[in-house]
């Protein structure tokens, strides 16, 4: 019988920003393969768990634990815990100035090539996989060689992390929103990358309210966060019972 590990392991994380303790008490496994959607309130503590796993130095981490691929992310700083295989998106990606998207992406692409003990792409290799790449997510060429997110839509900068996500084919990947701004064809592309890097055994967090989108990434559990911990877990039915009734009305029902 084989035994499958969790990719992602985190035990009992508290997290601070300044004075304030944010998570409370988060416990969550990703397996290989598997996607789990968050869902919460504003304020609930969803965005703070990426930051946390992330390394962003506001997000002080309390207590706990959070191992990937049995490795101690904790000590790690932000650049290390990406080289080791975590890609988490921002809900508001920022732009940067002077620093062209295909330079940035393969820059990321080989530190962590360099991390495994592989080798760099050179710049002719890795343009034609990020226009390929490109064109599956909607995304003009022309982007290629712009300044990263510098005058992109709310929609093309989700698409651009999805771009990012799709080349560098993270171990774990936690998207927060990644649907916010975008068309249906870009929920598409989204429901299409993410099939295809679970199929390569990528596991996933997403974090989102949109229940079609929900649906159509068949996830393999859903957790409601509140007040800084789980406070449901189940499959796709409590996506659906949140969309119908709110959290407001779900917190009732759970704590009677």
């Amino acid at each position: 019988m084989t035994t499958t590990f969790p990719l992602l392991q985190v035990r009992d994380l508290r997290v601070q920003i300044g004075e304030r303790t944010v998570l409370q008490s988060v416990s969550l496994d990703v397996q290989p393969g598997s996607l789990t959607v968050l869902m919460g309130a504003n304020g609930s503590g969803k965005s703070t768990l990426g930051m946390a796993l992330a390394g962003h130095p506001s997000y002080h981490v309390a207590g706990g634990q959070a191992l990937l691929a049995g490795q101690d992310l904790l000590p790690l700083a932000a650049h290390e815990r990406a080289r080791a295989g975590l890609f988490v998106s921002f809900q508001s990606p920022p732009d940067i100035p002077g620093v062209k998207n295909n330079l940035f992406i393969r820059t990321a692409l080989n530190a962590q090539r360099e991390a495994r003990g592989e080798q760099p792409l050179d710049a002719f290799d890795f343009l034609a996989s990020a226009k390929q790449s490109a064109k599956a997510l909607g995304l003009p060429d022309a982007m290629l060689a712009r300044p990263v997110n510098e005058g992109f839509s709310g929609g093309e900068r989700k698409r651009n992390e999805l771009l990012q996500l799709s080349l560098l084919k993270p171990r774990v990947a936690l998207l927060d929103e990644i649907d916010s701004g975008l068309d249906v064809d870009g929920v598409r592309a989204v429901v299409a990358l993410v099939a295809r890097l679970r199929a390569e055994g990528t596991g996933f967090v997403v974090v989102s309210h949109y229940l079609q989108m929900i649906e159509q990434l068949e996830p393999d559990a859903v957790l409601r966060l509140d007040r800084g911990r789980i406070a449901e877990a189940g499959d796709v039915e409590l996506a659906r019972a949140i969309a119908r009734t709110g959290f407001a009305r779900q917190r009732e029902t759970v704590e009677a």
